[in-house]
């Protein structure tokens, strides 16, 4: 896939913070900044949305990737791998959300969120009463409600970066366990 919006130039103070943070600058601020106050405005909500702390960051980051397993957003995978090694998360976990199903390294609550993650993802939504109930005892309704409308970020960010043709920049490239790769219905596995 190849970019389907040109990047525009960034101010310089802006590249120089995206570098000095991230260590390259991310592609889909590059693309957003084709409409400068849009992308100020997500960048703003990005990091309000990032600041939020009733809801565990790790199970946040898990339902991120999850969402992005699902959309096909490479992008979002990569860089959350990469945030969820600079948040001390277990890499063997974080490498297993795209086959989190498959797998037997996450606790009971963690399924329920990437559940979650993928039932809101799915279109039309595929929330139960039941699945909710069981967050909502956990995690309480702050917590829910936060991990909620993270979820839906997560949404627009994963649709947007794949709609505008965002793959990967390699940011995980230098993690030592790689993502796992998302099963296919057919159970043989695709790279996300």
């Amino acid at each position: 896939m190849t970019l389907r919006v040109p990047k525009a130039e960034l101010t310089a103070e802006l590249r120089e913070n995206m570098i000095k943070q991230l260590g390259a600058v991310p592609e889909p601020v590059e693309v957003l900044w084709n409409h400068p106050e849009l992308a100020e405005a997500n960048q703003e909500f990005s990091a309000k949305v990032g600041a939020w702390d009733m809801a565990d960051a790790s199970l946040k980051t898990f339902a991120h990737m999850a969402v992005a397993a699902l959309v096909g957003c490479s992008w979002c995978l990569d860089i959350n791998y990469f945030q969820a090694l600079n948040q001390n998360l277990d890499p063997a976990k974080a490498s297993q959300v795209p086959r989190w199903r498959q797998s037997e390294v996450f606790t009971p609550l963690e399924c329920d969120v990437l559940e979650y993650a993928e039932a809101m993802t799915n279109t039309p939504p595929t929330v139960t009463d039941e699945l909710s109930k069981r967050l909502l005892d956990r995690l309480g309704p702050a917590a829910l409600v936060e991990l909620t409308v993270f979820i839906g970020f997560a949404n627009m960010a994963a649709r947007c970066n794949t709609a505008h043709g965002i793959t990967s920049q390699g940011y995980s490239d230098a993690c030592e366990i790689p993502p796992a790769a998302r099963p296919t219905k057919s159970g043989v596995a695709s790279t996300a």
